[in-house]
């Protein structure tokens, strides 16, 4: 990979990146119930409604790939500002928009900006975090997600109002205040990713090699299982928020009940990610990804019960807990076991398995539901995960579970500097010199790493 960081300077970079993801996915959050409203006060029906939340998950299946090859040998910064700029931009036109179309097609345009922002961070974690650092970075990159799905349909709720006709004014409002929350993304990006340092003269020519085939990637042992997660869980979370009202419609549980039900959940995730570190050191991360997702099957089986309703929140805050664990550890599974020149490919693909889990675990949640009732979606939701969990279980310590490395799954090559580090910073570890060769065949300077140094003669 060209571009990618070769010097660490604390971790403010990973900081500024979370304030950026929150800003960015409070903005998505926020404008997705909002194009609904909008919709809606345009004539939209239940189908429309279908159509315009399906081009939002399809069309960036078209690109998410392309997108992963190019990152893969080339800089991420730049990713991050057309993310931005495309959700910013989707938000406020879709506010503007005057006819369904319109509104789909902006829908589009805003998703393709998530899925640039998100393909861009994501590498810039992986390339800046050195192996054993990866679960705690990741678990941190993730927070900003949850912040922005806690506050961002929360906003939304206190701008549009369905009082006295003023849906379609007040949904355009909080389209275009969701619009201006994406450009507030601006302010943080920067500094985010370093350029490679010159190679000294007389250093061997490097040779990035010929792309990854996807197929090979997804046969990779430990990247299936991280696409599967990563859709097991993005689904339970979908469904979540979509059926929850209808069990509390069914059980007289008021609205505003089951939103703070909800709200109690994504608090759950967030607190969650903030202990990753420790919870791994205790059980180790394939041991971690198993437990977490079995108990996440299990409670969502839980949820069809006639509990009342302190159990449903204690059940929701549990749950919210287990699937805390999903999505950056699915990330970092995905990472370790991926080929080092495909890296951003492999996390490509596993967006794609999320894009295509927000499309057909809804629809197949409907169908359930029409013919089986409202405890259907939620057993469903039980299956696929303890599917994953199963799954997870054979990714092994070598790939899913391991926490240094290299290319192959085989502990990482020791990394030479050539030159001296700045005061506070590390030196580079293997993974941030991605498509740049082998390393660890420079010459000069001292071995960073040591321990990483593979065994044999």
């Amino acid at each position: 990979m060209t571009g990618t960081d070769t010097r660490r300077p604390g971790r403010g970079w990973l900081l500024r990146l979370v304030l950026t993801f929150s800003f960015a996915q409070g903005a998505v959050s926020m404008a997705r119930p909002a194009v609904s409203y909008r919709a809606l006060a345009l004539g939209a029906d239940e189908s429309a409604i279908g159509v315009i939340t399906a081009v939002y998950a399809l069309l960036p299946l078209l690109v998410a790939v392309p997108l992963g090859r190019r990152t893969d040998h080339g800089r991420c910064a730049p990713l991050l500002v057309t993310g931005v700029a495309l959700i910013s931009g989707g938000c406020a036109l879709s506010g503007l928009a005057g006819s369904l179309p319109a509104m789909a097609a902006w829908s589009g345009v805003m998703g393709l900006g998530h899925l640039c922002f998100v393909i861009g961070a994501q590498s810039i974690v992986a390339r800046r975090s050195a192996p054993e650092e990866r679960d705690r970075n990741f678990g941190h990159f993730t927070i900003g997600a949850s912040l922005g799905q806690l506050i961002g349909p929360a906003a939304a709720g206190l701008v549009i109002s369905e009082h006295d006709g003023r849906m379609a004014p007040t949904s355009a409002t909080a389209l275009l205040v969701s619009g201006a929350v994406a450009a507030v993304s601006y302010a943080s990006l920067w500094r985010l990713e370093q350029r490679a340092r010159t190679a000294p003269s007389g250093a061997p020519a490097v040779a990035a090699g010929p792309p990854v085939p996807v197929r090979g990637i997804l046969r990779t042992r430990g990247v299936p299982a991280g696409i599967f997660m990563s859709l097991a869980v993005l689904s339970a979370t979908d469904i979540l928020t979509a059926y929850l009202p209808v069990i509390g419609e069914d059980r007289a549980i008021a609205p505003t009940t089951i939103g703070l039900l909800l709200s109690l959940r994504a608090a759950a995730t967030i607190a969650c990610r903030l202990v990753m570190t420790p919870m791994i050191r205790w059980l180790g991360r394939t041991a971690l990804m198993v437990v977490s997702c079995a108990l996440a099957g299990v409670l969502c089986g839980g949820l069809v019960l006639p509990v009342p309703v302190w159990a449903l929140a204690a059940m929701l805050l549990a749950l919210g807990f287990c699937l805390g664990v999903g999505q950056p550890l699915s990330m970092t599974t995905v990472v370790q076991a991926a080929p080092e020149r495909a890296r951003s490919t492999a996390l490509a693909l596993r967006l794609t398995g999320n894009r295509l889990g927000q499309v057909a675990a809804p629809a197949g949640a409907g169908l359930l539901a029409g013919v089986a009732g409202t405890a259907a979606p939620f057993v469903l939701l039980g299956a696929l995960l303890l599917a994953s969990a199963a799954l997870a279980a054979r990714t092994g310590p070598e790939r899913g579970g391991g926490t240094t490395p290299g290319a192959g799954g085989g502990p990482a090559p020791a990394v030479k500097v050539t030159g001296p580090a700045a005061e506070g910073e590390a030196a580079p570890a293997p993974e941030e010199e991605a498509g740049q060769g082998r390393v660890g065949h420079g010459t000069g300077g001292p071995q960073a790493r040591p321990q990483a140094r593979p065994k044999g003669p």
